[in-house]
């Protein structure tokens, strides 16, 4: 029940390649990845939903091989949305399903859960607040220098800048000292194996600071993924996140900003890639949470 294989399944118009555990059968639960990051990522929880009896689905998002890229050059957090509740139709959720996202998965997440609240029973982010605390965040100087990548990823100079090397450094920069994430890294150049996809990662964050990027037909996703919703949220944040520091990611501003029933935590000696520093912490927040 706990070995994890691969699949395939056409969403939003899209071709998806996702892994996937647990019985057929079994309650939907759909794990979303970030940058620089893959649906490798959650190699650790994805036996342990199995083995609660959940289907665990974790795709490989809009644009990192093997899903396809978008024709139409969609990276808004609205797309990425839609896309979830896509991939809930397509791969048969119910209103039990559950949906888990790091990084920009926490972000989709939000956004899924909002515009579809009845698809989702719970959901779990990680690592990237509420857009209403990440807009308050961002702008501490200290914030702004961790997020130079952001800003480089405006330019032209982007698509050059962003190899492994590059990869390898935003990994160390953003886990605790003596980290060994290289496999990690691997699995995220796989993902950007070609211009195209190196293009479509970067796509995600000139969308995230330039509107006339979106896509109108993704508006009512875009605006639910910054909304309060319904949908109860856990959030977990890594104690020592080099990404997104704990010295502006204030949990009681995390715990404002979600539905009712909602709950946030830091996980000690984790960092950005929280659920690979501390997986068994993490796991087991993660099914107590579910149950």
């Amino acid at each position: 029940m706990g070995d994890i294989t691969t699949g395939s399944v056409t969403a939003n118009g899209l071709g998806f390649g996702y892994l996937t555990a647990g019985p057929e059968d079994g309650p939907l639960a759909l794990l979303l990845h970030g940058f620089p990051d893959s649906a490798r990522t959650w190699r650790h929880l994805m036996p342990e939903l199995a083995a609660a009896g959940y289907r665990a689905v974790a795709p490989f998002t809009r644009g990192y091989a093997p899903t396809s890229v978008p024709a139409d050059g969609a990276y808004q957090t609205g797309a990425l949305a839609a896309d979830a509740v896509a991939l809930h139709e397509a791969l048969g959720g119910g209103p039990d399903a559950v949906v888990i996202g790091h990084d920009w998965g926490a972000f989709t997440t939000y956004g899924a859960a909002n515009v579809a609240p009845g698809r989702w029973r719970r959901a779990v982010a990680m690592s990237v607040p509420p857009m209403s605390v990440m807009t308050t965040a961002f702008f501490d100087y200290e914030q702004l220098k961790r997020s130079f990548y952001i800003f480089l990823f405006q330019t032209p100079l982007a698509g050059m800048a962003l190899d492994r090397a590059f990869v390898e450094g935003l990994w160390r920069d953003w886990s605790p000292a003596g980290a060994d994430h290289a496999a990690d890294v691997d699995h995220a150049m796989e993902c950007l194996a070609t211009p195209a996809n190196i293009e479509a990662a970067i796509g995600y964050y000139r969308a995230m600071l330039d509107p006339s990027k979106h896509v109108e037909r993704y508006a009512a996703e875009q605006e639910a993924a910054s909304a309060a919703g319904e949908v109860p949220v856990l959030y977990l944040h890594g104690a020592e996140d080099g990404c997104l520091g704990t010295d502006v990611i204030h949990l009681d501003a995390v715990q404002a900003a979600l539905p009712p029933g909602s709950a946030a935590h830091l996980v000690p000696r984790a960092g950005h890639f929280l659920h690979l520093d501390r997986p068994e912490d993490v796991n087991a927040r993660i099914l107590d949470w579910l149950s």
